[in-house]
């Protein structure tokens, strides 16, 4: 245990770095001599190579996955008037998008196994007002394309993805970035694909969507000094597009090393499904890139998340919980007029979820140490249990 007590860290950032310590710092050193830190030629060239590997046709950076979103959506002609249909346990900067992007977002529930939005109660959201859906790609693991294709043919809705967790996750044989008129990714440092602050980037295949997003970050800009619409400024920069560039290459050695890790996660903690300990389910099988390793404490535990996260505190184990508070019970949020109740699933896994660590380079006997500290409360708090009852 280190002086500060942790034994796991919920994330390690210096594993991924260190090997590459080189070629980041060249890279780095390269925009220095170049000068050209806002929208210079190393974020043409990310752009361009992020693109190429999920499927997409255009790129465009901006300052970080929430203008993904907003400025996306604006891109697709979604505003005022408009209903965006997407789960309410999501990240609020999803909904934050789309409020930003003038429309209206409506709020549905998801399947308490996958975590995932659930389709079926999109459907019975849908309006004549309702442009288009968001499905967000949860944890690393993407709401199925050809069940997306088939909701948006029957309801004439575009797909607007929120892949902020999906760098390269794939399902149905597409991956996350390729499904929708657009997609919106972030490149906040802990993400697969992460930079050394903030970022964002949206993908499209439509030429149209690509221009407008192009002007939108830059002030509303199609030339230099003059704006054809009320943009904002809001640039991937060029030094950080520099770094991700250099990252870009690992991205799939690093996600088959989160798939590997949850699946040794997934093998230790079949031990504990009948205690109530419930990973959230993989329906992607190798196509999962597991931004998140998520579990369900279930009723049926003899423990509640809460003490069993404080117990894994104490054991030097760091976790997380995404998201403990479900959008539409946030204070910032009580405008849009939904209530305790409206969205049992996501109200639930709430209380319920919690992330262990994830990362590439997380040790086989790190995974040991986890899954024992989890068997550990949990059997401590049973036979506990147990003398009270008697």
């Amino acid at each position: 245990m280190n002086k500060m007590g942790i034994r796991v860290p919920f994330v390690d950032l210096n594993l991924q770095h260190q090997p590459i310590q080189a070629q980041l710092q060249s890279a780095i050193q390269s925009v220095l001599e170049q000068g050209d830190f806002v929208l210079g030629q190393a974020l043409s060239d990310f752009e361009a190579a992020f693109a190429a590997v999920s499927g997409a046709e255009y790129g465009v950076g901006v300052a970080s996955g929430t203008d993904a979103i907003a400025l996306g959506l604006q891109a697709c002609n979604i505003g005022a008037g408009d209903e965006v249909i997407l789960p309410a346990n999501t990240f609020i900067a999803t909904l934050i998008g789309v409020l930003r992007a003038g429309a209206k977002p409506i709020l549905v529930d998801c399947d308490r196994q996958t975590a995932l939005i659930d389709l079926e109660a999109a459907a019975k959201a849908i309006t004549p007002q309702t442009k288009a859906i968001i499905p967000v790609h949860l944890y690393g693991q993407m709401v199925s394309p050809q069940k997306l294709f088939d909701f948006a043919d029957t309801y004439k809705v575009l797909i607007f993805e929120d892949a902020a967790q999906a760098h390269l996750a794939q399902r149905d044989g597409y991956r996350a970035g390729s499904v929708g008129i657009a997609a919106a990714f972030s490149f906040y440092p802990s993400k697969n694909l992460g930079a050394f602050g903030d970022g964002g980037m949206l993908l499209t295949r439509n030429s149209d969507v690509a221009q407008k997003m192009v002007r939108l970050r830059n002030y509303g800009a199609s030339q230099k000094y003059f704006h054809t619409e009320p943009g904002t400024n809001s640039r991937l920069d060029t030094l950080q597009a520099a770094i991700l560039h250099q990252k870009l290459p690992h991205l799939p050695e690093w996600n088959r090393d989160r798939l590997i890790i949850a699946q040794e996660y997934d093998m230790q903690l079949a031990l504990l499904a009948s205690a109530g300990i419930i990973p959230i389910e993989n329906q992607s099988g190798a196509g999962h890139v597991y931004h998140l390793y998520v579990i369900r404490v279930d009723d049926s535990c003899s423990i509640e998340r809460q003490q069993l996260q404080e117990q894994l505190t104490a054991a030097g184990i760091q976790t997380g919980i995404h998201y403990p508070v479900p959008c539409h019970l946030q204070p910032a949020l009580t405008d849009l007029g939904y209530q305790s109740g409206d969205f049992p699933q996501a109200e639930k896994l709430s209380k319920q979820i919690l992330s262990l660590p994830m990362y590439p380079g997380l040790s086989s006997s790190q995974i040991k140490e986890v899954v024992a500290a989890i068997a550990n409360a949990v059997s401590t708090n049973s036979q506990e249990s147990l003398v009270v009852s008697h």
